[in-house]
């Protein structure tokens, strides 16, 4: 029997609510949390005359997944990785979890399944800049936007701009705090900010790096809508019926409206072929929807959360969906290979 294999950490509960699920289905499974290996796993890829067998086995519960066996993979979270031994050197550390990630990512890529979705589409699909080049291409309306590390650069995009700009950061909000020792945090976070005039007054900082900064689009509501597989469902946020998400809808202290809706079929169809131009089988998108009924693209999340959409929105049931798209695609590679094989 096929099974899916599961990457991710031992805190993540989208896998936790996942697992009774695939066992209710009467679906085998394996569950390979990066942040416990390869400490708590065995792992052989074996190469001899020709065959290839590769296996991993989790210690703890003598569990054993055989690579053959892997007819679908759930790619959910990374992880740092840990070690048996807990006071390696500097040097000493660099260089396991080198040797690691060239072990794990040689067992993965051997793999010829069904993904959810395979590391190098989910490396190509989560640079922010490429992201409003390719909206575009869609046929999305993208706010006006500039990147850049030249503060005379941001003085002229906001002369060009008829109302306020906004600074946001390219990779993630919350400033590369879980990077970071504890002792080295600084802050855990950076919602997207309306650039004031005090602000303005201070751009010598863009020099630092390059900043990340758009116009501010009037907002009627937000979409975040979920690709998974061929399904798509759309959340409308009413961001704007409090001060805290106004700006940036992801303070969750703000019991904000959230509710099922549907796509007009032009943006559906978009949505859905934007996701699949990367090759992923799953991600997540920001929408803007105006005053005036025009869909806004923010952007695409291709490992995004979606735990919190389904918990606000029940009937979506995102977790079930997820379980029969990797279930059912590989079971149709399946026989499809076993009708080419009886002829």
């Amino acid at each position: 029997m096929k099974t899916i294999l599961i990457i991710t950490n031992s805190f993540d509960l989208h896998a936790d609510l996942i697992e009774p699920i695939l066992k209710q289905k009467n679906q085998s499974f394996f569950r390979l949390n990066l942040d416990k290996f390869p400490k708590d796993y065995h792992l052989k890829q074996l190469y001899v005359s020709g065959k290839v067998e590769v296996t991993i086995e989790h210690l703890l519960s003598k569990q054993i997944i055989h690579f053959e066996d892997i007819g679908a993979v759930w790619n959910r979270k990374p992880a740092p990785f840990s070690f048996i031994s807990n006071d390696l050197a500097p040097q000493e550390l660099a260089f396991a979890k080198t040797e690691t990630e060239h072990t794990l990512f040689g067992l993965l890529y051997t793999l010829d399944c069904y993904w959810m979705s395979h590391p190098v589409n989910l490396r190509g699909a989560m640079w922010k800049g490429e992201q409003l080049n390719r909206a575009t291409q869609f046929g999305f309306r993208i706010p006006h936007s500039l990147v850049t590390n030249c503060p005379a650069e941001v003085r002229r995009f906001k002369s060009l701009i008829s109302g306020d700009i906004i600074f946001k950061s390219l990779s993630t909000p919350d400033l590369a705090s879980v990077e970071v020792d504890d002792d080295d945090c600084i802050a855990t976070g950076l919602a997207t900010t309306i650039v004031t005039d005090e602000l303005m007054n201070n751009l010598e900082a863009v020099r630092e790096i390059p900043c990340h900064f758009q116009e501010y689009i009037p907002k009627k509501y937000e979409l975040r809508v979920t690709v998974v597989g061929n399904s798509v469902f759309a959340a409308k946020l009413y961001s704007q019926d409090d001060e805290r998400t106004k700006v940036d809808s992801r303070d969750m202290s703000a019991e904000i409206r959230y509710e099922a809706t549907a796509l007009p079929d032009s943006i559906h169809k978009r949505c859905l072929e934007f996701v699949k131009s990367y090759g992923l089988n799953y991600s997540a998108m920001d929408i803007i929807v105006t005053p005036d009924e025009d869909y806004v693209f923010l952007e695409n999340n291709p490992n995004g959360q979606f735990l919190y959409i389904q918990e606000l929105i029940p009937e979506f049931n995102i977790l079930e969906t997820v379980a029969d798209t990797l279930i059912k695609n590989f079971r149709e590679d399946n026989e499809q290979y076993l009708r080419s094989a009886a002829y």
